[in-house]
């Protein structure tokens, strides 16, 4: 039995009650959304999660990824980063890490945490086996199962997988040709060893299995985006739409046959008269299947200050329809991200999520509301109170004390909403 069976039975479980508290939703309308693979909520029975409901009618919900590489292993780092990340609002994290302990620096996370942790199995299937035989194309089909296993066990409570990426793909791919090459590390390992070896993604070949294994651990299977593009000139061309087809495929599998909660992942670099196209894409391939996009950055240009760059598409993709946002640091393409780009990762993607709601949901408009109130009556306590940064927004003004408390510096003793509330009764 999983969530998926018990809604499709009709049974409104516990979890359904949460998230729908949590959501200002009836119980019923989550149960539906699940039974019909539109909404899911990432379980575990391994360890106790802060729940999280994803998929339309929901709250657009913000991802940050950490993770050690080979050249910074420092676990206690991560489980910091994964800390803050948590303080910072994200509403899940994925740990990516490729240096290290694999499983003991996701063992380490998932217990400094409630969010739900995602992985990508597929990583220390492929790094395990480099390090034992030499190369990537040694991995075994084996060895991907065990890793899948192994960190369903740990709690690990959703996975990106790359199920999508078959023959037919990277026929796509090579006939098609790209500026930007492959940007996807689960697609490049992959892509890698069905070259060298001539055989068929085993992700997708043996699906079924696959299946049962996330099935008997109550994961939720993402999808993986293994042909996404790295430049935006590269963006919605024939290998991503491919795979997009088999992955949607997958998921219907996935849902109709083995009651598993499903997402769906999307592209990454997309130029911004391409996003609201993406977003209707996917949801129209997947039967309106939570969708999960990996930022989107808009332009190739803003090294340094990408997190910006993504907050444009993420708050475009999240008011056309986009339910789950992949943030993105400050460091995205230069470095791994420290402590502070996490946190500013966090923030960034959370204010496109809200701006992205407010076109989405006419409700999620009302914290602007009072937030423009309490600046008409220059409340400034209100105002950090309704801020998404409260001590950021008090450190500023704090750090530029005006003479008058009830200004700003910018104005001083010309403000204006202090001089029309000494004149006029204008605010509602």
């Amino acid at each position: 039995m999983t969530i998926v069976t018990d809604a499709k039975n009709g049974k409104i479980t516990e979890e359904m009650k949460i998230v729908a508290q949590n959501e200002g939703k009836d119980p019923e309308f989550i149960r539906r959304g699940i039974a019909a693979g539109r909404i899911v909520i990432p379980m575990t029975p391994y360890r106790n999660v802060k729940l999280c409901g994803i998929g339309e009618g929901l709250r657009t919900k913000v991802n940050a990824s950490i993770g050690a590489s080979s050249d910074i292993v420092d676990p206690d780092a991560e489980v910091a980063k994964a800390k803050a990340a948590e303080a910072a609002g994200a509403d899940t994290l994925m740990e990516l890490g490729t240096g290290g302990d694999f499983l003991k620096m996701r063992k380490l996370v998932c217990d400094a945490i409630s969010l739900s942790v995602g992985s990508v199995p597929l990583y220390q299937a492929f790094i395990t086996a480099a390090k034992r035989d030499g190369s990537i194309v040694h991995m075994t089909e084996d060895d991907l199962w065990y890793a899948t296993e192994e960190q369903a066990k740990l709690g690990t409570n959703f996975m990106a997988i790359h199920t999508g990426i078959n023959q037919i793909v990277l026929d796509r791919l090579k006939a098609h040709g790209r500026y930007g090459g492959l940007c996807s590390r689960g697609g490049a390992f992959m892509s890698t060893w069905m070259l060298h070896n001539q055989k068929e993604n085993p992700l997708y070949a043996d699906f079924d299995y696959l299946c049962e294994i996330l099935k008997e651990h109550e994961v939720t299977l993402s999808t993986g985006n293994g042909m996404r593009a790295g430049a935006v000139h590269d963006a919605t061309d024939r290998a991503q739409v491919q795979e997009l087809i088999i992955n949607s495929e997958c998921a219907q599998k996935a849902h109709d046959k083995y009651d598993l909660q499903v997402i769906v992942e999307g592209p990454g670099h997309v130029p911004l008269d391409q996003v609201e196209m993406n977003v209707k894409l996917m949801k129209a391939m997947s039967d309106g299947k939570p969708f999960y996009m990996l930022g989107p950055l808009v332009s190739d240009i803003g090294a340094g200050r990408d997190h910006i760059v993504t907050a444009i598409g993420a708050a475009t993709s999240a008011a056309a329809g986009c339910d789950f946002l992949c943030y993105v640091t400050p460091a995205e393409h230069l470095a791994l991200p420290n402590l502070q780009d996490v946190i500013e990762g966090v923030k960034t993607s959370k204010i496109a999520a809200h701006v992205g709601d407010m076109v989405k949901y006419k409700e999620s408009r009302d914290i602007d509301l009072a937030m423009g109130r309490a600046r008409a009556k220059l409340d400034w306590k209100q105002m950090y109170k309704l801020a998404l940064d409260p001590e950021l927004a008090k450190s500023i003004r704090d750090s530029r004390a005006p003479g008058d408390e009830d200004a700003c510096t910018m104005c001083g003793d010309f403000c204006a909403l202090k001089i029309v509330n000494q004149n006029y009764d204008l605010c509602k």
